[in-house]
């Protein structure tokens, strides 16, 4: 009956024609409304207008005034319906038991009823004294899963000894002498061990993520390692088969060689055999045609000329011996087992040099730190000493009395390689060296005093200027001298760059400042050490 009612109520701010609510209400002379859009469009701009209710005809267009009660009711109307479509039931949510569709959204449910109620359907238990004794509690579904089977009474207790939630009556007749907690009072302790739990769980997380990390660096790492010794490795094999292709060409080649002289004595040979046997069938010729002669005076006078031609050769002696290449492959191949072999020996100093190739980069010079008797290039990759002196102001980062200059490139951290062409000197100094090293006066080179060199002096004596200079017995003078630091680990080594040869390494240093590269040329010596340190490519093996 209400829902009828309810209906009809809402029917009357219907507008009959759009059979929307209304939207700006007007009135018309006889009484009736619509909304102000509708009528407007529902009349014709000119000619007589009608109302669509009554059918009364104004012969006059009538002037449409706001209907201000039918607007403020629509307006109220409009906030009810909106509360009220506010209460109903939304999926998920617990609707009341009591009310017909549309329902609306349970405020409470009753465990002793068993039923969820809206707020007006609520207002009994609010009200009515033998129902204020129910139990409410937060809206939920499934209310008779909160009842005890056997009791038909409310679970509203926890046995700590049996770990079960039950009835009062439960409690009372199997229970007894349990430990026994309110739901509540359970239900806080478990919370807090939940977020015990949860804390715990976090933790374990972050343990997890961070392991997670560590793999994923160690991978990234073990790629990077992959990929430099995969090149390492692709360098190497080319470099073997390269070694093998250019062994095998000089074979091709001494073959050839040798196959080609044997064809161009053989071919001078047979020219001269064809020329004295032309020669020899000519005179053979003319001696024929002389002998056929009827005039014994022209036989007598030519006869002398038909003579053996001069100037042939005893052949009877001469024998044609081609050079032999029996054995040739043999040799090649004895040759190159042997090269095979002492590229073997010579592989892991190599592989150990390509490595540190891996890490190769583009030093150049710096002039503002160049002593003023050396000349840099105009790329500033090579430094030679001359007897002339530059006019330059003076600053603090410039070398003053012993001819040497930085890289520009400075280093703290990480690896590094380059490498410096010394052929042609007979004098050099060559390795890094820390900020904050004595630019003025003599230089001493030592690890004490920020320097980590090996020098070369009187053409063959080779250093390393440890604090107490040690020789080096190199079996070779080196052409490029590769120069490797490792800053986190304190390594500074040396290498021949052609033969990969170690030369020395000063280990365990203990790096605090910026590295600096550090060169010097040594003086020009009256030209006998005139040429130049040059900064060059890296070209691996």
């Amino acid at each position: 009956m209400s829902s009828t009612s309810e209906r009809s109520f809402e029917e009357t701010f219907l507008c009959s024609i759009c059979l929307e609510v209304f939207s700006e209400p007007v009135s018309t002379p006889c009484g009736h409304s619509f909304c102000k859009r509708c009528i407007s469009e529902a009349w014709a701009p000119e000619g007589p207008c009608k109302c669509p209710l009554c059918n009364e005809v104004f012969y006059s267009r009538p002037q449409l005034r706001v209907n201000y009660l039918l607007l403020e009711m629509v307006f109220q109307f409009k906030q009810q319906a909106e509360k009220s479509k506010s209460k109903l039931s939304k999926p998920g949510e617990v609707s009341c038991d009591l009310c017909s569709e549309p329902k609306l959204k349970a405020l409470k449910s009753c465990l002793v009823c068993q039923s969820s109620f809206c707020e007006t359907h609520l207002k009994p238990h609010l009200t009515v004294s033998g129902l204020k004794r129910h139990q409410l509690m937060e809206p939920v579904e499934n209310l008779e899963d909160r009842m005890c089977l056997k009791h038909q009474r409310p679970l509203e207790l926890f046995c700590g000894t049996d770990e079960k939630i039950v009835c009062m009556m439960c409690s009372i007749i199997q229970h007894k002498n349990h430990e026994l907690l309110s739901l509540e009072e359970m239900c806080e302790r478990r919370r807090s061990s939940l977020l015990h739990t949860q804390a715990q769980n976090q933790h374990m997380v972050k343990q997890r993520r961070l392991k997670v990390q560590e793999i994923q660096r160690c991978l990234e790492l073990s790629d990077t390692e992959f990929h430099r010794e995969r090149a390492v490795g692709l360098q190497a094999f080319t470099d073997f088969m390269q070694s093998v292709q250019r062994r095998q060409d000089r074979f091709l080649e001494e073959l050839q060689e040798k196959q080609s002289r044997s064809h161009k004595r053989a071919r001078k040979l047979v020219q001269q055999l064809e020329q004295e046997i032309y020669e020899l069938e000519k005179s053979s010729t003319e001696a024929e045609q002389l002998s056929r002669s009827q005039d014994p005076l022209h036989f007598l006078q030519r006869y002398p000329a038909l003579t053996s031609p001069a100037g042939l050769k005893e052949w009877s002696s001469v024998s044609f011996e081609p050079e032999t290449c029996e054995g040739s492959a043999a040799r090649a191949l004895s040759e190159l087992e042997k090269h095979l072999a002492e590229e073997f020996i010579q592989l892991p100093s190599r592989l150990e040099l390509l490595r540190k190739q891996q890490f190769v980069v583009d030093v150049t010079l710096d002039p503002d730190t160049a002593h003023l008797q050396l000349i840099l290039s105009e790329d500033l990759k090579q430094v030679h000493h001359t007897d002339l002196k530059k006019k330059l102001p003076d600053s603090p980062l410039r070398f003053d009395t012993w001819p040497c200059v930085l890289g520009k490139q400075s280093f703290s951290s990480g690896t590094f390689y380059f490498e410096v062409l010394v052929k042609g000197k007979t004098d050099w100094d060559l390795g890094v060296a820390q900020e904050s090293i004595n630019r003025k006066g003599w230089i001493y080179l030592s690890p004490k005093n920020g320097f980590w060199c090996i020098v070369l002096t009187n053409k063959d004596e080779y250093w390393a200027y440890t604090d107490s200079p040690v020789p080096l017995s190199l079996q070779r003078a080196p052409q490029k001298v590769g120069v490797f630091v490792d800053y986190v680990e304190g390594l500074v080594s040396f290498y021949d760059a052609d033969s990969a040869d170690h030369l020395f390494s000063f280990s365990g240093c203990c790096f605090r400042e910026k590295l600096f590269p550090y060169f010097s040329p040594s003086l020009n010596d009256e030209g006998l050490n005139s040429a130049p340190l040059v900064l060059t490519a890296v070209e691996t093996f």
